[in-house]
């Protein structure tokens, strides 16, 4: 089959690869008819690329059809259309029934001291093959594909495997009061719908981002936008009694723009050999703070910092000071998706689409199409907000 594969630091290509087989009872084999490229895979192209070996499969986010199912799979048949959440869980354990799958203590990465295993996402969390491919090997099926009707298209299901659930539980976690504020910075496919969401759900929202056609985006769903400047959160705080909002969003994460010192460690690390640059990334790893830094800044005393986008450093320099003055409580982590679907699925399902989850897609291209739109979503080119392959 044709998957995308990682190469080096910085490099994807498009190449046949072994079709998947089921190798235990409890597989599933799906053809794929969408495949989304995240702002998360771009870390595997710089900081990350240590603990990636040539070959790799590609993808976390994923949808298709079942073909073949292990002898021990009884929730799904071949024909079942399905999204794949990017966590695989066991659905069972302590930890999945308290609703956080992404530590599940059946497919945690011990070894790497990380938690539950993520398709095509680094030796860190399991080396699992991933769906960016016309195929893809559905680990613990019954626990981790979730069926969906055959009426919507693929945009209406396919964020729910990432980052759909991701900016729910960034808005859930973010524990805005009643008729509160919130700000999201980075307007990303997981601000977006960070954005989209705490305004469906009556909540004040402020957008901020870098790119105008970002901006465009969320202003047409009804959100107020921010250029990122240096008079940024003044403004917003005087649209907040200058107290700052009720919550802060962050939809960046790591690869926050500022800090070229600690953006010049992550990829020179990235050119080391895997050995020293493991150990290093393990140890004396940094990430670029702006975005937090902007969070911790700008949100109100009392308030709550919810991270969304992701962070890999270990060795993070925090104001503390700041934050145990401030009173501010702060919640993290890989998105719960298994936890919130039931709460979304209605909302995708709505014929009125109020998540706008057909706006959000501006590139859709062949699979073999995948290296070049790397490039340009990595780079912001074109007006590239979100690339979905279709094999």
């Amino acid at each position: 089959m044709r998957a995308v594969t990682w190469e080096k630091t910085g490099t994807v290509e498009v190449r046949d690869v072994d079709d998947p087989r089921v190798e235990e009872p409890t597989d599933a084999i799906i053809r794929v008819t969408s495949a989304a490229i995240c702002g998360s895979d771009l870390h595997l192209l710089s900081v990350l690329g240590p603990f990636m070996d040539k070959g790799d499969v590609l993808g976390h986010e994923t949808m298709g059809v079942v073909e073949e199912v292990g002898s021990a799979v009884q929730s799904l048949k071949p024909g079942d259309r399905v999204v794949i959440p990017f966590v695989i869980a066991c659905g069972e354990c302590f930890m999945c029934q308290r609703g956080l799958q992404t530590q599940c203590e059946t497919t945690q990465n011990r070894d790497q001291g990380t938690g539950a295993t993520l398709y095509g996402y680094s030796e860190l969390y399991g080396s699992v093959a991933g769906g960016q491919a016309q195929r893809l090997r559905v680990l613990r099926a019954d626990a981790n594909a979730f069926k969906v009707g055959d009426e919507l298209p693929d945009d209406r299901y396919l964020f729910l495997s990432d980052i759909l659930p991701t900016a729910w539980q960034g808005v859930q976690y973010a524990n805005i009061p009643d008729g509160g504020s919130v700000a999201v910075l980075g307007l990303g496919p997981v601000g977006q719908f960070a954005s989209r969401i705490a305004r469906h759900l009556g909540y004040e929202v402020f957008g901020v981002d870098l790119v105008p056609e970002r901006r465009e985006m969320a202003e047409r769903h009804g959100i107020e936008t921010f250029e990122l400047d240096d008079a940024t959160a003044a403004a917003i705080r005087q649209r907040t009694r200058g107290r700052g909002p009720d919550a802060v969003i962050d939809a960046v994460g790591l690869e926050a723009h500022g800090n070229p010192m600690a953006g010049f460690a992550q990829f020179a690390t990235g050119l080391l050999p895997d050995s020293v640059a493991q150990k290093l990334a393990k140890t004396v790893g940094v990430d670029r703070l702006a975005a937090v830094m902007l969070g911790i800044d700008l949100v109100r005393r009392g308030g709550t910092l919810s991270l969304s986008g992701v962070y890999g450093g270990v060795a993070d320099p925090m104001p503390m000071m700041t934050m145990f003055d401030k009173q501010l409580t702060l919640r993290m982590g890989q998105c719960n998706v298994h936890s919130w679907r039931d709460d979304i699925l209605p909302l995708v399902e709505d014929p009125s689409d109020p998540l706008g989850t057909e706006d959000l897609v501006t590139h859709r291209v062949p699979l073999d199409d995948a290296a070049e739109l790397y490039t340009t979503f990595r780079d912001k080119e074109d007006g590239c907000i979100k690339v979905v392959l279709q094999p």
